[in-house]
C-alpha cells in the first residue's frame, strides 16, 4: 500500500513535478527559471523542459521583472496565462444550483442561481444535465476553452469515482454515476466533492487556514460536517473526505437521519433542526423576544446578542454539542486552527465560546491551549468552493498533464 502512495512511474513523477513548478509560478509569480530551479528542487534542465512545455500550451507566458537594485537588463520572469481557459463550477444544494464560467485565475467568468425543486418526477441526475446544457447555451459566447468541471454538494460521495451515493433533500438520489455522466457528455475531466471538504480546501488555498498545515474545519448549516486538513493536505483526498461528525450519533433516542441512524448530530445541530427545536422551546418560554418576529436564523442570533435568555442557550447549546466531538477530534488531530463556518457565526460572541470551552475542557491541555475558534473567511454559497477543486487538480499536476497534452 505504501509504494502504491509514491511516484511509482515517469509519467507519475512528471505529473508532480509539473504540478509543483505551475504553483510556484502561480503563487510567486512572475519568477524566474533560477528561482523556480531552487525552489522546487530541480535540475535546471528540468525547468527549462517543463516550462517551455507550459509556454507552447499557452499555460504560462513571460514578462520582464527587475530584480530589486538591479540596473541591469530586466530578467525573463513567468506567470500564469489564465484568461483563455475556462471550466464550469456547479454547486448543488436544497433547492437550488449555481453555475458559473471561472477561468484558471478563479476569477468569475459569469454565474448563475437556478431552482432546482426537491421534488420533480424528472430523474436527478437528467435535470442535473439540463441545467448544464442550457446554461452552456446561454454563455457559448462567453466560453472559450473548457478544462474541466467541478461540483460541489452534500451527501454521501466516492469523490473518486465520482458516485453520489445519498443526499439529503433529494430522496430519488441513490448511487448515481455523476463524474461518469458529465465526463462522457462533455470529454472534459469532472472533480466531485463533498461541499463542506471544497470549503476547507478553498480556506486553505484562499482564505482563513492559508500558510496552516494543520486544520480543522466544522460546518453547522443544513447539514453538519467537518474537513481536516493534515500536513498540508485534505485527509483522505482520494475517496470520501467529509469527516462525517454529522452522522456521529449524540442522542440514541433522537429523531431519525437520511443516513438511517436516529439521533445523530445533524439532526441535532443542523440550521432546520435548531429552528424546529427553538418552536417547540418558545412554546414553553413566552415571554422571550423571538415571538417578536418570525423565527429565522439571523433573528435567533440577533435575539442571543441583545441577552434573550431563551435564544443565547439555543445557540449554547448548538456549541456544546459541536464542541463536544471537537475535542476528541482535537486529541485526534492536533490541529494548528480550527474553522467554524455557519449562519450561526452571526453571534460568534456565543457560539464560539461554547465550542472553545468544551475543548479545552475534554481535550488534551497540551493541543488545545493554543487553539482559538475561528469564523472562516467564505460563506459557503455560490461557485467559489469549486475553485479550490480546480486549483487543486492543477497543483497536483493532474489536471494539468491533461492540458498539456493538449
Amino acid at each position: 500500500m505504501v509504494a502504491e502512495s509514491q511516484p511509482g512511474h515517469i509519467d507519475q513523477i512528471k505529473q508532480t513535478n509539473a504540478g509543483a513548478v505551475y504553483r510556484l509560478i502561480d503563487q510567486l509569480g512572475p519568477v524566474s527559471r533560477i528561482d523556480l530551479s531552487r525552489l522546487a528542487q530541480l535540475a535546471p534542465a528540468s525547468i527549462t523542459k517543463i516550462v517551455r512545455e507550459m509556454l507552447e500550451a499557452h499555460l504560462v507566458q513571460e514578462t520582464e521583472i527587475q530584480e530589486p537594485g538591479s540596473r541591469g537588463r530586466p530578467a525573463v520572469g513567468l506567470m500564469v496565462e489564465t484568461e483563455a481557459w475556462h471550466y464550469l463550477s456547479l454547486r448543488i444544494s436544497r433547492g437550488e444550483i449555481n453555475l458559473a464560467l471561472r477561468d484558471l485565475s478563479s476569477k468569475l467568468v459569469v454565474e448563475e442561481q437556478q431552482e432546482l425543486p426537491l421534488q420533480s418526477p424528472q430523474p436527478f441526475l437528467e435535470r442535473v444535465i439540463q441545467h448544464i446544457d442550457a446554461f452552456f447555451i446561454r454563455h457559448q459566447q462567453k466560453l472559450e476553452r473548457l478544462t474541466a468541471i467541478a461540483i460541489t454538494l452534500p451527501g454521501i460521495i466516492d469523490t473518486e469515482n465520482g458516485i453520489v451515493h445519498r443526499m439529503p433533500f433529494y430522496d430519488d438520489v441513490k448511487e448515481m454515476p455523476l463524474g461518469e455522466a458529465l465526463e462522457s457528455r462533455t470529454g472534459v475531466p469532472v472533480y466531485i466533492q463533498h461541499d463542506i471538504s471544497a470549503w476547507t480546501m478553498a480556506e486553505a488555498l484562499f482564505g482563513a487556514s492559508r500558510g496552516a498545515r494543520d486544520v480543522i474545519q466544522v460546518v453547522i448549516d443544513h447539514n453538519v460536517g467537518a474537513g481536516v486538513i493534515t500536513d498540508g493536505r485534505l485527509l483522505h483526498a482520494g475517496s470520501s473526505s467529509l469527516v462525517e461528525i454529522g452522522h456521529t450519533q449524540v442522542d440514541p433516542y433522537g429523531k431519525r437521519c437520511y443516513c438511517g441512524n436516529h439521533g445523530c448530530l445533524e439532526t441535532i445541530a443542523s440550521v432546520e433542526s435548531v429552528l424546529d427545536l427553538t418552536q417547540v422551546r418558545m412554546k414553553q418560554s413566552m415571554s422571550s423576544m423571538l415571538h417578536q418576529q418570525p423565527l429565522t436564523v439571523e433573528w435567533l442570533c440577533q435575539a442571543a446578542l441583545l441577552g434573550d435568555l431563551l435564544a443565547k442557550d439555543i445557540i449554547s447549546g448548538v456549541g456544546t454539542h459541536v464542541g463536544r466531538i471537537l475535542a476528541i477530534m482535537v486529541n485526534l488531530f492536533n490541529p494548528q486552527k480550527i474553522l467554524i463556518g455557519s449562519p450561526f457565526n452571526l453571534a460568534s460572541d456565543i457560539l464560539f465560546p461554547a465550542i472553545g470551552a468544551c475543548i479545552h475542557q475534554q481535550s488534551l491541555p497540551a493541543y488545545s491551549k493554543h487553539i482559538a475558534v475561528e469564523s472562516t473567511q467564505f460563506l459557503n454559497r455560490g461557485t467559489m468552493t469549486g475553485a479550490a477543486l480546480v486549483k487543486d487538480a492543477l497543483y497536483n499536476g493532474s489536471l494539468l498533464i491533461r492540458l498539456l497534452q493538449g
